[in-house]
């Protein structure tokens, strides 16, 4: 699945997992070495390498490029800034200020990646899929667990089903009642999650529509999804990459249940239900409630 619109580190990160072992070696070099590999054709980087020119030309086709010029072109005008990136490790010696301000930049690179990676037709064909589910299922392991926790909280304000389980085994047995009008969302950052893998394979057996949320999208995970959303992330000195790409996540999630609310028939009367029973949780008189402590 090509990636368009994005920085070539970015798409070579996002592909990796898809590599043979001498593409990933390609790719290896050019990751490691921008400047220099940007500045090659493709005859000095075969050779380099140790590689035929068809090799390093299959490459770039990979990525979605006609050719490697085109590869090259975009190499080097990558936004690409290793003195911006989040890679700067927070030390014992930094300010309280300091460690926020990279850990906010982190957030906000996560952010600005994914929007490169966006891609048009995905994200309309995975709106498509929710507008016309009957019931839309949350599903992830680990850290994922709790982006799928907070997507389900988000869309049951929306008039669709929805159901979420933290438990494997009751997520087995959910997307094993499954039907064919019914979407999951699987979200894993690796890609390579066992637990989601194998829940797509059962929901998809089941008839069900699956929208994959991943860093890396996985021949595992391509093999069962209907679409695959890529969220960006980093690595830092100072938290792991699941983390970083969790933002990303969320907002991604954010924006399908932003669109699908404004498209949705009956959002009017499901939001004020859903605000009507909170609003019980609320004070009448928060003023004079203090008055009485």
């Amino acid at each position: 699945m090509p990636i368009h619109n994005s920085s070539v580190l970015l798409k070579i990160k996002a592909a990796m997992p898809s590599f043979s072992s001498k593409e990933k070696e390609i790719a290896e070099y050019v990751t490691n070495n921008p400047d220099q590999a940007s500045l090659m054709t493709i005859s000095e980087m075969a050779s380099t390498l140790g590689l035929a020119d068809s090799t390093i030309f299959k490459f770039t086709k990979k990525l979605g490029y006609q050719g490697f010029r085109d590869f090259r072109n975009d190499l080097l005008t990558d936004a690409y800034n290793p003195e911006i990136s989040v890679h700067e490790n927070v030390s014992s010696s930094d300010s309280a200020i300091e460690i926020a301000n990279k850990v906010f930049r982190s957030s906000i690179m996560s952010l600005e990646d994914t929007a490169k990676l966006f891609d048009a037709d995905d994200l309309e064909m995975a709106v498509e899929l929710l507008l016309k589910a009957r019931r839309i299922s949350f599903y992830g392991s680990g850290e994922s667990n709790a982006v799928a926790y907070d997507a389900y909280q988000k869309f049951l304000r929306s008039p669709i089903e929805v159901q979420f389980a933290s438990d494997y085994h009751v997520q087995l047995m959910q997307a094993s009642l499954l039907e064919e009008d019914d979407c999951i969302f699987a979200i894993t950052h690796t890609g390579l999650s066992e637990s989601m893998i194998e829940i797509s394979r059962i929901a998809k057996d089941a008839g069900a529509q699956i929208i994959a949320v991943t860093s890396y999208p996985s021949k595992y995970l391509e093999r069962y999804s209907d679409v695959i959303l890529l969220s960006a992330s980093e690595e830092t000195g100072y938290r792991s990459e699941s983390l970083s790409s969790r933002i990303s996540q969320l907002a991604l999630i954010d924006s399908l249940y932003t669109t699908v609310m404004f498209r949705k028939p009956g959002v009017p009367e499901s939001l004020h239900a859903i605000r009507s029973a909170i609003s019980l949780t609320k004070l009448d008189n928060p003023e004079n409630y203090m008055s009485q402590l």
